[in-house]
């Protein structure tokens, strides 16, 4: 005879506000649903005799039961009904006591017993086996012909005898390997509550961590960024504030170099040139932190329009030429004679070729040479994946814009490898030692990219063998490219 069971959703084994860790264990909590009924089935197909487990607080956990022909045929009677009814309710209330084990005798002379189940200590349920018949019982009892009297005892009789007949010693054993049986699962199951609940502290534990770790973090952040803003204001307010004294100093030695309060002697003369000289260094010193600040802050705007490379490049060539001739560097600047416009400002771009130039003479040694080179490149809108740019043919359909390509080459000391990827850090200098040989802020090279990314374009850095540096900046031709309104922040 085949066991059936209801349907039953499985609960999860625990909850994140579960207290099975501090006494209150529950047998729901360590055995899932249909373990139980696997255990119950296997047990009803063995002996045929049916087993249900109810928790500590009365809840049916597990129902392996076919009801017997002889509860059948009783139920179809007014008083027989009632009585099962009775007994059932008495079964389910039955407390199996101090000694863990009680029996209820029901009126047809069948037999239920009750089965603590007991886990370190505790009672957290209860096994019910039965009904059945004890093997003694061979005949309809004076309690099951009297329960209803249109019982008819004949056809009783054989429907009595086919409910499943057990000795009481045998009940035990069957209750004894019930219960060990179960007892293992139990352990296993609560060996699994135990690790989920650990695991799940310690996810607790390590979410806390990272709550506590990103808030100091963010902090962190918010402080630096305070920082950063307050370093910003500082830089604008206190070069504004230079440069507006040191003004009148360039201006009154300019004119007193050229006379203008009465003739100087010679010595007096190289003197007030020499103030004059440090002046401008000091005030371009101060204008690229201006602009550093307004880069960092967003504030600097750049406005662009179509501009002439060339004419640009002319100005800064004829700028460098005073530096570049005291130091014997030779300039050159190679433009072709049919150069498109580029759309940019053409002012800021003075400004990048001029940052470069500058520091290509200043790091080039007496008679070599600083080269301006330009030419139009075509460079690949995109990069096809892999598997597709595989197909034959596709590069050849891969969108292509046209750039204009600037190379200042110089002939100087040249850049170390390691030092490439950090020299266009604010302030950063590959010589940091407090003897270095070039002065300088280190913000030339910074504002310099700055402001080529503003106009969608890009630099970098290239070897110039045997010596020397080439940096290759990329400009979008007018209408063939991107470009921005404003220098983007930090």
């Amino acid at each position: 005879m085949s066991a059936t069971s209801p349907s039953i959703e499985t609960p999860p084994i625990f909850s994140p506000d579960d207290t099975a860790l501090d006494g209150k264990l529950r047998l729901e909590d360590l055995v899932k649903r249909d373990a139980l009924t696997e255990l119950c089935s296997s047990f009803y197909e063995l002996f045929g005799i049916a087993v249900r487990i109810y928790s500590a607080e009365g809840a049916l956990l597990s129902d392996v039961y076919v009801e017997q022909e002889a509860c059948v045929y009783i139920n179809t009677l007014l008083k027989g009904r009632a009585a099962c009814a009775s007994t059932v309710s008495a079964v389910k209330a039955l407390d199996p006591g101090g000694s863990g084990d009680a029996s209820h005798p029901c009126f047809s002379g069948a037999t239920y017993r009750t089965i603590s189940i007991d886990y370190e200590g505790r009672r957290i349920g209860r096994l019910i086996i039965g009904p059945f018949l004890p093997s003694s019982v061979l005949e309809p009892p004076e309690s099951l012909l009297k329960v209803d009297p249109n019982l008819d005892a004949t056809k009783m009789r054989p429907l009595l005898l086919k409910m499943p007949r057990a000795k009481p010693d045998t009940i035990t054993r069957i209750a004894t390997h019930l219960k060990a049986a179960l007892d293992l699962i139990l352990f296993s199951g609560h060996r699994a509550l135990l690790t989920s609940h650990m695991h799940l502290a310690s996810v607790k534990e390590s979410y806390r961590e990272l709550e506590e770790k990103n808030k100091k973090l963010q902090d962190a952040y918010d402080r630096l960024k305070e920082l950063d803003r307050l370093k910003s204001n500082f830089l604008a307010t206190v070069s504004h504030e230079l440069r507006t004294p040191l003004t009148s100093i360039i201006g009154y030695s300019e004119m007193l170099v050229e006379g203008i309060a009465g003739k100087l002697d010679g010595e007096q003369k190289e003197f007030v040139q020499t103030i004059h000289e440090k002046g401008e260094q000091l005030l371009s010193l101060i204008m690229g932190l201006l602009d550093l600040s307004k880069l960092e802050s967003g504030t600097m705007s750049v406005r662009t329009r179509p501009t002439a490379l060339g004419k640009v490049l002319e100005t800064v060539e004829s700028t460098l030429a005073p530096a570049a001739q005291k130091k014997s560097v030779g300039l050159k600047v190679d433009v072709p004679p049919d150069l498109p416009e580029i759309r940019a400002d053409g002012e800021r771009l003075r400004q990048v070729f001029l940052n470069l130039g500058e520091n290509a003479v200043k790091f080039t040694p007496r008679g070599g040479t600083v080269t301006f080179q330009v030419r139009v490149t075509m460079e690949s809108g995109g990069s096809p994946s892999p598997d597709v740019a595989s197909v034959s043919g596709f590069a050849l359909l891969a969108p292509t814009r046209a750039r204009v390509e600037v190379r200042v080459i110089d002939t100087g000391i040249g850049i170390p490898a390691r030092e490439r990827s950090r020299v266009f850090d604010p302030f950063y200098q590959v010589d940091s030692s407090s003897t270095r040989e070039y002065g300088g802020t280190g913000l030339g090279l910074s504002i310099a990219k700055r402001l080529v990314e503003a106009h969608g374009g890009k630099i970098s850095i290239e070897d110039n063998e045997p010596k020397g540096t080439v940096f290759v900046v990329l400009l979008p031709l007018a209408g063939s490219g991107s470009s921005r309104s404003s220098a983007p922040p930090p």
